[in-house]
């Protein structure tokens, strides 16, 4: 190991040499590797906050294992069964108990600026914890109260004299599907790609909001199991017990099952891969242009070491130390840029876009490769280079 470390220690640094030859030229391919990891970058956070944002409810659920209708694609696009599968699944041994939970999209006015957006709504059991929410768990007894909710902190738009108003102590009123519904309290989620924000309720005022849902049928069924009950086997037999119109999940696999729909049934989990693919092609082709010109501007350089007996190997490994040497220094732009870029984009968004060490080591080494990539294309004339012709 000594020995190694020893001769890289007197090798003679050729490819970082031949890159700060052309200072003009190093700052281009640096520019554009910037680029490329900015692009890759904000693909990656907008398709982590993709899928944070629409599994942060899933996530805090108080739920062992969660039924849901045979038909429901996701939580926005849920379907409902009938209310007597929660019955039936308290016959079940090992279940502690069973709660139903009604979710749907509405339009609703903001109070501050009365324009119409989307938002979810909930309605839960308000003499039960629904959600590992100590904001919530707190205030449930308010949801009694008829038209009565709470909302959620965290929602994208501008709600900021809302929120003090309500943090004081005063009830806000405004309109939801011609109703006049009273805020009396908030939480936080966050938004998400598909509503602007969230809205908890009891279920009876659900049931006000939508005249037209049947309290029979419900979204949402939420299992709680016995501190000494086995899942798997409380799930098998949650399976053969209950019908074809519902579909039984651990809380894992209900986060799982909204994750899925939008990698593979949503165009927006194809867009963000399609982005990250486009990316790295264009570090490609820019470190390629780079590492080729270079290639070219030295080719009788190259050409008089192969003469001196120098092998393809030692001039490749020069070739690839310019491709490493470009993408660890083009690195440092693009994640300091994409750091400012995540900033930007949480605060106008409210959507969870954080850097972290895992996406950072990602990008990387897909950096790392890039480059190679490029110097392996860039490498190809110098193979074939014959000291003959060049002199």
């Amino acid at each position: 190991m000594k020995s190694i470390i020893e001769k890289l220690r007197r090798r003679t640094p050729l490819g970082w040499l031949q890159l700060s030859h052309k200072k003009s030229r190093l700052l281009v391919a640096l520019l554009g590797i910037a680029f490329a990891d900015v692009l890759m970058f904000m693909q990656f956070g907008f398709q982590s906050a993709l899928y944070d944002s629409n599994t942060r409810l899933h996530h805090s659920l108080l739920s062992d294992i969660v039924l849901i209708g045979s038909q429901t694609r996701n939580l926005q696009r849920i379907s409902t069964f009938s209310r007597r599968r929660i019955y039936q699944a308290m016959d079940v041994p090992g279940v502690e108990s069973a709660e139903a939970m009604y979710v749907s999209n509405m339009i609703w006015k903001n109070p501050q600026t009365r324009r119409e957006t989307e938002i979810l709504v909930i309605g839960v059991n308000p003499d039960k914890p629904t959600f590992d929410l100590p904001e919530v768990n707190q205030q449930l007894s308010a949801l009694k109260l008829p038209y009565t909710v709470l909302f959620d902190r965290g929602a994208r738009g501008d709600y900021k004299k809302t929120i003090a108003q309500i943090e004081q102590g005063k009830t806000v009123t405004t309109e939801i599907e011609r109703h006049t519904i009273s805020i009396k309290g908030l939480f936080k989620i966050g938004a998400s790609f598909s509503a602007d924000g969230t809205l908890i309720t009891s279920d009876e005022n659900f049931l006000r909001l939508f005249p037209r849902q049947q309290a029979s049928s419900i979204s949402v069924g939420l299992i709680q199991l016995r501190s000494d009950a086995d899942q798997p086997q409380v799930v098998a037999a949650l399976k053969s017990h209950l019908g074809d119109d519902v579909k039984i999940l651990t809380r894992k696999e209900f986060i799982e099952f909204e994750n899925d729909f939008w990698r593979r049934n949503s165009p927006i989990g194809f867009i963000f891969n399609l982005g990250v693919s486009m990316g790295f092609s264009v570090g490609v082709i820019l470190v390629y242009q780079v590492l080729s010109t270079d290639v070219n501007a030295h080719i009788q350089e190259y050409a008089t070491f192969k003469a001196m007996g120098y092998p393809n190997v030692y001039l490749l490994g020069v070739v690839f130390e310019e491709a490493v040497i470009l993408a660890m220094l083009g690195f440092i732009p693009g994640i300091n840029v994409s750091l400012g870029l995540y900033s930007l984009t949480r605060n106008a968004t409210n959507l969870p876009m954080y850097m972290s060490i895992l996406r950072a080591s990602q990008v990387l080494v897909l950096t790392i490769i890039m480059c190679a990539i490029s110097g392996a294309i860039a490498t190809r004339k110098l193979q074939s280079a014959d000291p003959a012709d060049m002199f």
